[in-house]
């Protein structure tokens, strides 16, 4: 199967390329200093199309395949970390569920402002005591007089505080089934609804230019046809979220490799010792192959799994290669910058050079969309294994 990239595809790279370099890269070290979310430069994300590339143009967005959201989630991430998971979390969990799962209504109501950037969605899944298992799920939804009354609380939910979150989308326990597991919905709660309240942001080793919050729901009222799709199937659609989330987090770690790579051979090239370039060190020479081999495995099976999805082939098929793009890319991107803190040396270790910013944005990669012992349960199940 053929994934090379389009011409349209590189043209659209290096329109994001040019992007980053001149509206992200001079400022972000400061914007991680301070733990600053720049809505202005997120709004000029949008205008370039970034939020809206999947969406049909009903909407307002551009239509576009996967693939194109994976090459802009990259070169996001190539300059920062912090915006691309913006960008993945702002499409896949913020527009994806209601594109998806969605009334039409639904759909006119919320999808325009969200695609063109001008505001932005979260999606409540995690809880203090639970995450990828459902039946841990502690949040109520009870439907009173045509209203879901909520109670409860989530933890790590990304663009969930800031000035132009709309909503976000919550799972929560609606009843039981049949058989007495707990019946899970999901409910859409408008920004500013009564009784939810947007806990202070996290202090977070990573991802600092990023929105978190907790949230709490205290008898917080929505209308009955705030729900999303079917009841009874909230955990079921959010895994319908999960593979194309492990792709674009895979092309996120891509960016981080890459930028690696870049700043290492940069680095290399110019510092010195005893007369000669550290780069003509073999020692130092090898750590730059293992980088380019990263790159170059990571953004292979990034970009086959995105191709697989793009042409509509069998959704076994994809999950496995969306579990395997997951794990070798994230794992890889946390090993590169590793790497390049190492050829930095002591330079390295100084906030004011970007492979320290990197070295702290790459951990949660593996724990995002799925840990990588997730990835390799499910890998494993792909080859037929009964494991547990």
């Amino acid at each position: 199967m053929n994934f090379e990239l389009s011409r349209e595809h590189e043209e659209f790279r290096r329109s994001v390329r040019e992007f980053a370099r001149a509206e992200i890269a001079p400022h972000v070290e400061q914007w991680d200093r301070e733990h600053h979310f720049p809505v202005e430069t997120v709004q000029a994300m949008g205008k370039l199309g970034l939020f809206g590339l999947t969406t049909p143009e009903e909407y307002g967005g551009a239509g576009g395949d996967f693939t194109s959201l994976c090459v802009g989630i990259e070169e996001i991430g190539r300059v920062d970390q912090s915006l691309g998971i913006t960008l993945e979390a702002a499409v896949g969990l913020g527009i994806n569920p209601i594109l998806t799962f969605g009334t039409d209504e639904q759909k006119r109501r919320w999808l325009p402002d969200l695609v063109t950037g001008n505001r932005l969605a979260g999606f409540g899944l995690t809880e203090p005591g639970s995450g990828s298992d459902a039946a841990a799920t502690k949040t109520r939804a009870d439907l009173r007089e045509g209203e879901w009354i909520i109670d409860g609380s989530k933890q790590f939910i990304t663009n969930s505080g800031t000035e132009i979150t709309s909503l976000v989308t919550v799972t929560a326990r609606t009843g039981e089934t049949a058989d007495g597991r707990p019946e899970v919905s999901t409910i859409i709660v408008p920004n500013g609804t009564p009784g939810f309240v947007v806990e202070p942001a996290y202090r977070k080793m990573g991802w600092r230019i990023s929105d978190t919050h907790p949230l709490t729901f205290e008898d917080c009222r929505v209308p009955e046809d705030h729900m999303l799709g079917e009841r009874g199937r909230g955990f079921a659609q959010f895994l319908a979220m999960l593979d194309d989330g492990r792709v674009a987090i895979a092309a996120l770690a891509v960016g981080c490799i890459q930028a690696c790579l870049d700043l290492s051979r940069e680095y290399a090239g110019e510092r010195t010792t005893f007369d000669v370039p550290i780069g003509s060190k073999q020692g130092v020479a090898f750590q730059l192959a293992d980088l380019a081999v990263m790159a170059e495995a990571a953004r292979s099976l990034t970009y086959k799994a995105a191709a697989l999805k793009d042409a509509g082939r069998p959704v076994r098929e994809f999950k496995q290669a969306a579990a395997i793009a997951k794990l070798y890319a994230t794992e890889s991107a946390v090993t590169a910058t590793r790497i390049a803190t190492q050829v930095f040396g002591g330079y390295g270790f100084m906030e004011e050079y970007p492979v320290a910013r990197f070295y702290r944005d790459a951990k949660v990669l593996e724990i995002g969309e799925g840990t990588s012992e997730v990835q390799r349960i499910l890998i494993a199940r792909g080859l037929g294994l009964p494991v547990e």
